[in-house]
């Protein structure tokens, strides 16, 4: 091991198992180790860094910020933080944003939104969020009670009561599971990503939400990872012609700075009032001002571009030896291989190529600009494991 790497296990808490690379610089789609090793980036540090690494847009408008004010509190107003908001709402027609720091945190927001809604509006007894089996929405406690896993919840006992689990693409069960409890939300991700990169029908969804429509349930998405251009659309519940009461989202908007956000609609922008919720670092300036660039490039153009790249990968994948099946939208990506999906991701990076994993899937979220010169090298690469 390098120096690096003995320091970072003697004193970082070992919750992750990190693959044996110290990643120093970068630029675009393209990083690189300690020893100045070259890798193509196919996660985006899980679907963060939009732009890539380095982006000189984003670069030049974090350290403009910085230059200015680093962090106010919410005491106080800030530009980049009013500004954000305004370029959401506009481009989505929700009426009111919430910022804090993660996707979890977001859905925490969600959550607390639905039950202080249904109990104003229904009762106190009505606080039921109905998730769906596979999904995942976070890993506080509340979150990874509605994350629909039992694998994350079994030494975190007990979780966070009043949440209940339906099947995907089950209309049927959704229903019943909702008849059955006195649910305030169902929450919803329209493609499962940690849970396999599983894309929800859009027949479900529809009917899902109309059900939910007519029985003035609140209907959540949770757009923390497919949210920001990643699926093609701005953000994927577009693809399935809804509108969603509130949503979540993180990850891509910030382009490589924590920050989250929770979009809700007119129907909800007033249920939390003063001092029903906050966040210290929520709305930070210098987070804001990076997602401020990431929004204003976010146009039609780029999001078609976002989409034919998807559609090239997925020609390029489909029945392609070693491989079983693909599945996704835009670009995320999951791939069934005929090997196991860890040894095809250890495989690509020992050929310089960084991949992740969901499930029994191999996994692909590459900044969305990546090139295709860069898309074609990296997609010869899996090909080529997965074939062998």
């Amino acid at each position: 091991m390098t120096n690096l790497q003995n320091l970072d296990q003697a004193f970082v808490a070992g919750t992750y198992k990190r693959f044996p690379v110290s990643i120093v610089s970068g630029k675009g789609s393209t990083v690189y180790d300690e020893n100045g090793t070259a890798y193509i980036d196919m996660g985006s540090g899980i679907g963060v860094t939009a732009f890539g690494i380095a982006d000189e847009a984003w670069n030049a408008a974090v350290c403009a910020q910085l230059q200015k004010v680093q962090h106010m509190s919410n005491l106080y107003y800030t530009e980049p933080c009013a500004k954000l908001a305004q370029l959401i709402c506009e481009k989505t027609g929700m009426s009111k944003v919430f910022f804090g720091n993660s996707g979890a945190e977001a859905n925490e927001c969600l959550i607390k939104i639905a039950r202080k809604y249904a109990a104003d509006k229904k009762g106190a007894d009505y606080f039921t969020i109905v998730t769906l089996e596979q999904s995942f929405h976070g890993r506080t406690l509340s979150t990874l009670a509605a994350t629909g896993q039992d694998h994350f919840h079994q030494l975190f006992q007990p979780l966070t009561p009043g949440f209940a689990h339906a099947k995907a693409n089950d209309l049927e069960n959704c229903i019943q599971v909702l008849s059955e409890n006195k649910a305030a939300a169902m929450l919803i991700e329209c493609v499962q990503g940690e849970g396999g990169v599983r894309v929800l029908d859009k027949e479900f969804v529809q009917g899902l939400y109309t059900y939910c429509k007519e029985n003035d349930i609140l209907f959540l998405v949770d757009e923390v990872q497919t949210g920001n251009g990643r699926t093609g659309q701005l953000y994927a519940y577009m693809h399935y012609g809804i509108i969603p009461d509130a949503f979540s989202t993180a990850k891509g908007l910030g382009g490589g700075l924590p920050i989250g956000a929770c979009v809700m609609s007119e129907k909800v922008e007033k249920v939390l009032g003063f001092g029903d919720h906050g966040s210290t670092f929520g709305g930070n300036p210098v987070c804001c001002a990076g997602a401020v660039s990431i929004m204003e490039r976010l146009d039609a153009g780029f999001l078609a571009s976002v989409a034919e790249k998807g559609s090239w990968v997925f020609d390029q994948l489909k029945d392609a030896p070693g491989i079983e099946s693909v599945s996704g939208m835009g670009l995320m990506i999951g791939i069934k291989t005929e090997k196991p999906a860890i040894d095809v991701v250890q495989a690509c990076m020992e050929k310089g190529v960084l991949c992740l994993t969901a499930k029994e899937k191999v996994r692909l979220l590459p900044a969305l600009n990546i090139s295709m010169d860069e898309l074609k090298e990296a997609i010869d690469v899996i090909k080529a494991v997965c074939a062998q």
